[in-house]
């Protein structure tokens, strides 16, 4: 039985400047985003939201809270055919492992939730699995879920008949959050789906999702590796799926700036030709609440009717090669440069004001992402903290990459396969203060690199970057206020918070 597979999926990634047209203010509490499930749903053509169990706060009773609040909706709007609940689950790294274990139970929890109150189906049956880089992984993953609902179904259901078909429903689906993953991911997929399919053929019948992530890829190697490996993993992911005679529904993570994949309501035609054969677009917190609703709306209704027509562009064994060379062509120059810059962006990353009760930085339930031996904010800090001084990541390494990429002979290779990159560039551009980057230069050489590397997107690329309206120049000024600001910290962080969100809110997007 082919599942029903969602296309526009809203995640509580907390991206946005401005306020949810249903709040107030613009810090979405635990507490709130059991109401933000129903008035998603409710409101705006989603599909499936996300329930995120990876470093954030979470209620626990979010089962029992929607049904009680919203039974006439769900029963008539049921999930996993309508309408969808998936839980983002913690990584499984063999030590903290409490929130894994919790997010087991209370998946098992739920399905009894359904039983008793006459529900044909569990709420939730899929779990995404962050930080995928081997097949093992999922496989544990599943092993694991396996054995604790056997012991859910001895211990709860002692003398009952429970439907022993009903852990055919649940899949764990491998989140690949990285550029070596994303290019290897043939060492993922080919296992896991051939121990699902031999296991259960329902897995084949139904298909497959796969999450592959573009904000990560691109904080931890540059903009260009992590479009072109992601174009990589949905060719191989066809290819495997194809083998395995069964259908593959990719889902796309991505933010709205152009670092983070420029999935926003007035790029739409841009990123379906772009991710092309992506099935489900993760729709962040900036998308649905720093553009006007009735914008919104509209877009995500084009997302539900195109992208289910796009197919997934196959890439030949030579081009991957070229690829491969690409990515690596790109990343070296990009590391050692953000580890270089890293202190600015923890820095400018410490002002940005919180949007969701996440768990800090550090600390006891820590968590960080880095690069080499330095630590930096997550994607959406670090993408924020670039912008708010005027130096948009975007513009970091690509310059200098397309010299080498040049060199090498492989240009057209980017062109071919990241054919929305003049755009997001220009974009990006429009973000750009020189003189903050012409005085940050003036104190440190790599910023001197920067310069050259934008020249060279200028000259290779024939394209002009810089201020071109009214508001671009206003949050240029922004910038330079930010920057100035940072120079004496005395001015206080409450001046440098409220102008990083004033920028935010005039480009769209936090970070």
């Amino acid at each position: 039985m082919r599942r029903s597979v969602p296309v526009t999926m809203a995640t509580q990634h907390p991206d946005n400047a401005g306020s949810p047209w249903w709040k107030d203010d613009a810090f979405v509490t635990t507490q709130d985003e059991i109401e933000e499930v129903m008035i998603l749903f409710k409101e705006l053509p989603i599909d499936e939201y996300m329930w995120d169990w990876e470093g954030k706060y979470v209620d626990e009773a979010v089962g029992e809270k929607l049904f009680s609040r919203g039974e006439k909706f769900f029963r008539t709007h049921p999930f996993g055919t309508d309408i969808h609940l998936t839980y983002r689950i913690p990584a499984f790294d063999g030590e903290k492992i409490h929130r894994m274990a919790r997010a087991f139970m209370n998946i098992l929890a739920l399905s009894d939730l359904a039983r008793d109150i006459g529900v044909s189906r569990p709420p939730v049956t899929e779990m995404f699995l962050p930080l995928t880089t081997s097949a093992l992984q999922p496989i544990r993953v599943r092993e694991a879920f396996n054995e604790i609902a056997g012991y859910h179904r001895s211990v709860f259901h002692r003398g009952k008949k429970v439907d022993a078909e009903l852990l055919k429903l649940f899949d764990v689906t491998p989140l690949v959050e990285d550029v070596p993953s994303l290019l290897s991911i043939d060492k993922i997929l080919r296992p896991y789906w051939t121990k699902l399919v031999k296991e259960n053929p329902d897995a084949q019948a139904r298909g497959q999702r796969l999450f592959l992530a573009r904000s990560d890829p691109a904080m931890n190697a540059g903009l260009v590796p992590a479009v072109l490996a992601v174009k990589v993993a949905l060719s191989v992911a066809k290819e495997v799926a194809d083998d395995l005679d069964m259908d593959v529904y990719p889902v796309l993570g991505t933010g709205s700036l152009p670092f983070r994949g420029s999935v926003n309501p007035q790029y739409t035609d841009t990123f379906l030709e772009q991710y092309a054969g992506v099935r489900t677009y993760s729709i962040q917190s900036a998308f649905r609440y720093d553009y006007p609703k009735d914008e919104v709306k509209k877009a995500l209704l084009k997302i539900q009717k195109e992208a289910p027509k796009r197919r997934i562009v196959s890439i030949p064994d030579s081009d991957k090669k070229k690829i491969m060379k690409l990515c690596a062509l790109f990343s070296d120059i990009w590391k050692p440069t953000i580890e270089t810059i890293s202190p600015l962006i923890n820095e400018v990353a410490s002002y940005l004001p919180k949007r969701r009760e996440r768990l800090q930085h550090i600390g006891l339930f820590g968590y960080s992402r880095g690069i080499g031996k330095v630590r930096l904010p997550r994607a959406i800090g670090f993408t924020a903290a670039l912008y708010s001084v005027g130096v948009p990541p975007e513009l970091i390494a690509t310059g200098r990459g397309l010299v080498a990429a040049a060199e090498a002979g492989l240009l057209e290779t980017v062109e071919q396969y990241y054919p929305a990159l003049r755009e997001d560039l220009k974009h990006a551009g429009k973000y750009l203060n020189r003189e903050n980057l012409s005085m940050m230069a003036k104190k440190k050489s790599v910023f001197r690199d920067i310069e050259q590397g934008i020249d060279a997107i200028r000259k290779i690329l024939e394209i002009d970057l810089g201020p071109e309206k009214p508001h671009h120049l206003l949050h240029r000024n922004l910038t330079s206020s930010i920057y100035q600001r940072l120079q004496v910290p005395d001015l206080g962080k409450d001046s440098i918070s409220r102008e990083i969100v004033e920028a935010g809110v005039i480009r769209k997007s936090l970070g």
